[in-house]
């Protein structure tokens, strides 16, 4: 009786094991095949830049490939569900950012959640915008612009690479705080918009802090404040907005990457552990740092916290401001 009972309980465990999707296996032999990070920008841009610098680095301590796919559109929506909805097997990474929190709301009908359908893996970079004014304005502070908004809603104009960018989220969130209005004129891509505001046709704007400090420096733009909680290393003299009186304006630029959900507990360690090595690299840190961003690695729960603090906070800023991208 004994050996008939372990007999049908070895056919009955090989009756299951045929029925186990092949991934709950392979996480043993985790990777076995290629990997893609999706990025859902252009060549050049931040994320693309941290993905090129990380693939390679992370193939050689993985054993397997790792390809960069460019895959922009919708402000970063048409990459993003793609990788929502590959397999939860490893294989398929987002570099993503804070811009996808934005982006999701934004855009009606988007076919993700930005939460719950991504497992967090490590974060990144962080990227930090510099508000600034055009010398012709005379505005040489925060407290003026403020000043000058107040007393004149409208009359100063503020440009972004587009609605929704950073640059524009973060001069909503700005007006939100300080209760001042301001034109918002949109460009299609950073170049026309920084030409302009050079040239004295925008009145203010953000820029990323690197770009900005280099124009501020030559006497170009006038810095009013940085948006970060402290102030930025390359910029030491210039204030953050807590420190001239406008709180809650942290509009850091992140970049992170992220599996799709339900992707096995093992295998977002594994891809953790990895990236957080590359991340402390010195070589890498040099190379993001020349690009204006500063390599960081967090645990999964971290970035999972970031983005979930974040989320909200800028959906309520979408929603007050009623800003729509479609």
């Amino acid at each position: 009786m004994k050996f008939t009972s372990r007999r049908q309980l070895l056919a009955l465990t090989a009756a299951l094991a045929t029925c186990v999707s092949p991934g709950v296996f392979a996480q043993g032999n985790y990777p076995s095949q290629t990997l893609k990070i999706i990025v859902p920008f252009t060549p050049g841009t931040g994320m693309d830049t941290i993905a090129r610098v990380v693939a390679p680095r992370l193939s050689e301590r993985l054993g397997q490939p790792v390809v960069v796919q460019n895959q922009p559109g919708a402000s970063g929506n048409i990459g993003a569900e793609t990788v929502a909805k590959s397999a939860p097997d490893g294989y398929t990474i987002l570099m993503g950012a804070n811009t996808m929190l934005m982006a999701s709301q934004l855009y009606k009908n988007v076919a993700f959640d930005p939460l719950k359908d991504f497992a967090p893996v490590s974060m990144a970079a962080y990227g930090s915008l510099m508000l600034v004014a055009n010398p012709k304005t005379g505005i040489k502070t925060l407290h003026e612009l403020v000043k000058r908004a107040l007393a004149q809603p409208g009359a100063i104009s503020f440009g972004s690479p587009g609605v929704g960018t950073p640059h524009h989220m973060a001069m909503e969130l700005f007006k939100l705080e300080s209760n001042t209005f301001m034109l918002h004129v949109p460009y299609r891509g950073s170049s026309g918009y920084t030409q302009d505001l050079l040239g004295g046709e925008l009145n203010v704007g953000f820029l990323p802090v690197h770009i900005a400090q280099g124009f501020v420096k030559t006497g170009r733009l006038n810095a009013l404040a940085v948006g970060s909680p402290k102030r930025h290393p390359i910029a030491p003299n210039v204030p953050t907005f807590e420190e001239e009186g406008v709180k809650r304006i942290d509009v850091d630029l992140w970049y992170a990457f992220f599996a799709p959900s339900k992707t096995p507990a093992a295998v977002v360690t594994r891809l953790n552990t990895e990236m957080s090595a590359i991340l402390r690299q010195n070589e890498v840190k040099e190379i993001l740092g020349k690009a204006g961003m500063t390599a960081v690695a967090t645990s999964p729960a971290e970035l999972a916290a970031i983005a979930a603090n974040d989320y909200p906070r800028w959906g309520n800023v979408i929603r007050t401001k009623q800003i729509s991208a479609d």
